[in-house]
């Protein structure tokens, strides 16, 4: 299938103000400068569609984007950047919660980490957390066009101890620049929307064309 269609739908704060048709979500979260963003536009074929900045920390929403009509994805605010107040942290960290507590509909949480670098200590808190409300917690290691093979094999390595990961728990490499590793990604949203139940969406093997 080819994505026809993809539009930015609406930000949230509150459950109450989620889109309420019921359509799959696929959510994403990480660290503010992880690249999120720029993951969800190359993933959809798209230069601006999830809004990128220079400036850690602006993405302060849970923002919905439609895919055909058949199902979502959602950027959940990035976490960690440190001049980030200790009262927003607290809001962002419970916007999170109650989305991931609360959100029917919500089929997995795709958690993105830097392939460069170990994951820190709130990484680790959040995919534990992914865990607990009962997801695989997807990760998705992004940049992996920085890294040789041989730095790629160690540094996904540590990043599966780091989080403590089963083993068989998948790890994603991806990178936003080269496209490595984009229809991994749609494999896996694939596989997990069927196992789910939502066999009408095939988004299998995406094109770029």
């Amino acid at each position: 299938m080819k994505i026809k269609n993809s539009s930015f739908v609406t930000s949230a704060v509150k459950p109450d103000q989620c889109p309420e048709d019921g359509l799959p979500e696929i959510a994403f979260v990480g660290r503010s400068n992880v690249g999120k963003s720029s993951l969800i536009n190359m993933l959809l074929n798209r230069k601006g569609l999830a809004k990128t900045s220079s400036t850690p920390g602006k993405t302060q929403l849970i923002n919905f984007f439609d895919i055909d009509g058949l199902f979502r994805f959602v950027d959940l605010p990035g976490y960690g950047y440190a001049k980030v107040s200790k009262v927003n942290k607290a809001t962002w960290g419970k916007m999170i919660e109650d989305y991931l507590r609360l959100r029917p509909n919500l089929v997995d949480v795709f958690l993105l980490v830097d392939l460069r670098h170990k994951p820190t200590a709130e990484d680790v808190q959040m995919y534990g957390w992914i865990k607990e409300f009962g997801f695989n917690g997807i990760v998705i290691g992004t940049k992996c066009d920085k890294l040789t093979k041989n730095q790629l094999f160690k540094n996904t390595k540590v990043i599966r101890q780091t989080l403590a990961m089963d083993a068989d728990a998948v790890l994603v490499p991806v990178s936003s620049q080269s496209k490595d590793g984009k229809y991994d990604v749609w494999d896996v949203m694939h596989e997990l929307l069927h196992v789910n139940g939502y066999e009408n969406v095939n988004i299998a093997r995406q094109s770029d064309k």
